[in-house]
């Protein structure tokens, strides 16, 4: 088994032990736990239990071999979700960009089970403003041989918009060896899942029961604005929505 010393911070989970309340977080489409550790830290400061997990597949890093699905993701998810419920008598669940579709996914197949949702720039499909216009030509890929041959790469600001935490991030990783643009590299497969996921969560969520709260920025450079006016016109729940003026997707 390899030694947690050796498993670089950004690869793993975050466990905040708190009270009877847990908050269950998902990091978006081949980002890590670290994107949501700030948010963690500020909920676990008021007394929550906050959990921040791997995902097998979906977290960056963990799907070599482009073998794992969406159902592989939401597997996972699952058993998460259990193992909190088990620390905690009420559990919420959130998620960042995809992140909220795993969520939302939990919400509708689990909606006795679920107290609320905390829901952060839900993307149904990658359309902001830094996003290529011809990338919409790849919704007619349905073939694994097909979307094998694609590796899609984010653009700056790569969801940051305060410039010198951009900066100091993209220092962070040459100081680390890492090249940020390999870090933020998509391979096809797991694009077309997770287009496979929204698909499937978009159909069920009449289902979802508890409260939900949305939080979009409105120049969001890798989700539009109205991916979260779509979830909201969709969900038939109690739902709140903020819209945010001073950030990107991140």
């Amino acid at each position: 088994m390899k030694n947690k010393r050796n498993i670089p911070g950004y690869l793993r989970k975050i466990d905040y032990q708190g009270g009877r309340v847990g908050i269950l977080l998902f990091h978006s489409l081949g980002g890590t736990p670290l994107e949501m550790r700030y948010l963690a830290q500020g909920l676990s400061r008021e007394g929550y239990t906050v959990h921040c997990p791997i995902l097998p597949g979906m977290t960056n890093g963990t799907d070599v071999l482009k073998l794992s699905t969406w159902n592989d993701w939401y597997e996972a998810a699952e058993a998460e979700f259990e193992e909190l419920r088990q620390k905690c008598d009420t559990v919420f669940v959130g998620g960042l960009s995809a992140g909220s579709m795993i969520a939302l996914r939990l919400a509708a197949e689990r909606p006795d089970e679920v107290a609320g949702h905390l829901v952060y720039s839900p993307t149904f499909w990658a359309n902001g403003w830094a996003i290529p216009w011809y990338f919409n030509f790849y919704r007619s890929v349905w073939q694994n041989c097909v979307a094998r041959l694609f590796n899609f790469h984010q653009r700056a600001p790569y969801g940051i918009k305060d410039e010198r935490l951009r900066k100091f991030m993209i220092e962070a990783f040459k100081a680390d060896g890492r090249d940020i643009n390999g870090f933020y590299r998509r391979h096809g497969l797991m694009v077309m899942n997770f287009r496979r996921l929204a698909g499937a969560v978009k159909r069920n969520l009449h289902k979802v029961k508890a409260p939900t709260i949305i939080m979009h920025p409105r120049h969001d450079d890798q989700s539009d604005l109205s991916n979260a006016l779509k979830l909201q016109r969709l969900l038939k729940c109690s739902v709140e929505a903020i819209i945010l003026d001073d950030c990107y997707h991140m």
